[in-house]
């Protein structure tokens, strides 16, 4: 959609940085799919979480709330401005909205198959797997995951983070463009 071209282009205008928000930008060795910028098409801009996580590592959205974190406060150390540009809107939210996913480490009963964790999703918390694919296992596992270790839907934790104040100022625009 151009969200490279146009975040270089705007880090030049208004001295800023770039932090990924990208799932799969973060990691190392796969390039293929992923549409990490080039060294050319980074155009001298220092670029954030991209090409810096081992494949055969968990990186969870705490991860990326940690990460981006420190980046946002390194970038703004320097009187420079932090631009979060990405596709994973699960990441851009932990940031904005104040959302904490904690680590969570929580048996679940896989052998009754994906079909049946995402039935149990669906009745613990509809309106989240509404969101995802039936056949989404790391999504619809996070969803019983929550649920099993808060007490709460993923849903509902989505809510009551998004009623606290921000810690930064942001602005949020978005490329929409025809597919085709």
């Amino acid at each position: 959609s151009g969200k490279t071209a146009l975040s270089v282009e705007l880090a030049k205008k208004i001295n800023g940085e770039i932090i990924s928000a990208d799932s799969m930008q973060i990691y190392k060795d796969m390039d293929i799919g992923t549409a990490k910028p080039t060294h050319d098409e980074m155009q001298g801009i220092k670029h954030y979480l991209i090409d810096c996580v081992s494949p055969t590592k968990r990186y969870s959205v705490a991860d990326f709330k940690k990460d981006a974190t420190n980046a946002i406060e390194e970038i703004l150390n320097k009187n420079k401005i932090p631009i979060i540009v990405g596709g994973t809107g699960l990441y851009v939210d932990s940031l904005i909205y104040e959302i904490n996913y904690n680590e969570m480490n929580v048996d679940l009963e896989y052998e009754k198959g994906l079909e049946y964790l995402y039935d149990m999703a669906k009745e613990i918390d509809k309106i989240a797997t509404e969101k995802i694919s039936k056949n989404d296992k790391k999504r619809i596992c996070r969803i019983l995951e929550i649920y099993k270790s808060t007490g709460k839907t993923k849903t509902e934790l989505e809510i009551e983070s998004r009623k606290k104040e921000t810690k930064y100022d942001f602005k949020i625009f978005a490329i929409n463009m025809d597919r085709s």
